[in-house]
């Protein structure tokens, strides 16, 4: 028994992809719900269904500049023989004090203000001589010009039923009906219309903080040259952007040597700023995986192989006095990354509250076979994906280190642990990247 989770260690035995996730997933709890001012709340996800306070728009408002005027009176109009009209006014959007219409007047109105009290459609200026006797041209110069002070004449040279150009109250919503649901993830526009709902502030789950860090005394930053055996520390860059790409507050930490005390140093110095915490590297059987070695002997973190490749050893526990979820992701960097796809972004969707974890699951045809082996293990190849066509073309080899050609890929296809060879034009499992 690993008494620090209170769970059966399952060390000695292969682990699949989806028992693994299952577990990871049984131990995320979504994140306690916080209030924010609207714009703040940008990618976060709704925590209760939203209702209507109010119509939007909130009163009948003209869609166009032009006249207000009720249908009657330029039913008959033509461009031979226009309704002439008494203009007893303005109207500008934000106007509080209405002209009525009576029969035989109209308004001048602005797009967005509201109707007056007794007209029925708004004729557009361009339908007009704009009150100046001239053509349309001369029309809109006049509409546009400032508001007149002394009661003056329009030519109206087409009729309006009623209704036209007037956008009529409660067009969009009406008072109570549904807004947003539950676990909605806030975008630009989810914002504006909330924004015009008039709600200053909306309880949402936060956006988890997600410290993701690099383990190798091999790493060096990128922009500092190379000594002999070292190599640039991608991992942990590729890592952040992901995890802000999945929804998260990413903060990377510079890579962290191959020594026990510095990484549990480390670990310790990030507890107060995360929500989960994210290791690349050191997880698997060599004589310098610190990572396995430090927090293992610790009991907080289990390591277990999984039946896939690339990705096989993984590690996952709960750390620190608050058992802030921790993923030990492989170090080579195709491996790092689809562990992140199949085990980390899941969990960070969970942490938000979010109804769906996953990436879209799509079957696809495969063009060109592919191969796997040995049989027992799930393969996750690197593929793109052309959605029009529902094809799917393998990018690059099998190996955990082809960075290139992960980052040309959009997908990665699914090969299952039973299968060992998918012919060219087979149909195989995807899952979309992007």
């Amino acid at each position: 028994m690993n008494h620090a989770t209170g769970r059966t260690s399952h060390q000695d035995r292969v682990w699949s992809v989806a028992e693994h996730l299952d577990d990871v997933l049984s131990q995320i709890r979504p994140l306690e719900p916080i209030e924010l001012p609207v714009l703040d709340a940008l990618g976060c996800a709704l925590v209760e269904d939203l209702a209507v306070p109010v119509a939007l728009p909130p009163f009948d408002n003209s869609s166009m500049d032009g006249y207000a005027v009720r249908a009657a009176d330029v039913a008959e109009a033509t461009e031979a023989a226009p309704a002439t009209l008494t203009v007893i006014g303005d109207i500008a959007a934000g106007s509080g004090e209405l002209p009525e219409i009576g029969p035989g007047q109209a308004a001048r109105i602005m797009t967005g203000a509201p109707l007056p009290p007794g007209a029925q459609a708004v004729v557009p200026v361009e339908w007009t001589d704009g009150g100046s006797g001239l053509g349309p041209a001369a029309a809109m110069r006049a509409h546009s010009a400032a508001p007149q002070d002394a009661a003056g004449q329009v030519r109206i040279h087409r009729p309006a039923a009623a209704g036209a150009h007037v956008r009529t109250r409660g067009s969009d919503v009406t008072e109570g009906e549904p807004a947003l649901a539950a676990g909605t993830l806030l975008g630009p526009t989810q914002i504006g219309l909330l924004a015009a709902l008039g709600l200053g502030t909306v309880r949402v789950r936060p956006r988890p903080r997600v410290v993701v860090m690099s383990t190798g005394s091999e790493l060096v930053q990128p922009g500092e040259a190379l000594g002999p055996g070292q190599i640039h520390d991608s991992n942990s860059f590729q890592l952040a952007a992901a995890a802000r790409a999945a929804g998260a507050v990413a903060y990377r930490v510079g890579a962290v040597a191959d020594d026990a005390e510095t990484l549990r140093a480390t670990l310790e110095d990030q507890f107060a700023r995360a929500d989960i915490l994210v290791t690349s590297g050191g997880v698997s059987v060599g004589a310098y995986d610190v990572v396995k070695e430090t927090l293992a002997a610790e009991g907080q973190v289990e390591f277990r192989t999984l039946a896939m490749q690339p990705g096989k050893p993984q590690g996952f526990g709960l750390i620190g006095p608050d058992r802030i979820p921790l993923l030990a992701l492989p170090g080579n960097p195709v491996s790092s990354y689809v562990s992140f796809e199949l085990f980390v972004r899941p969990a960070i969707r969970a942490l938000m509250g979010l109804p769906d974890v996953h990436r879209p699951l799509v079957r696809a045809r495969c063009a060109g076979a592919v191969s796997s082996s040995p049989q027992g293990k799930r393969q996750f190849l690197r593929g793109s994906y052309d959605a029009t066509t529902g094809t799917v073309t393998p990018v690059g080899g099998a190996g955990s280190h082809l960075i290139k050609a992960m980052a040309h890929a959009n997908a990665l296809i699914v090969v299952p642990e039973d299968t060992t060879e998918v012919p060219d034009g087979g149909t195989v499992d995807v899952v979309v990247l992007a």
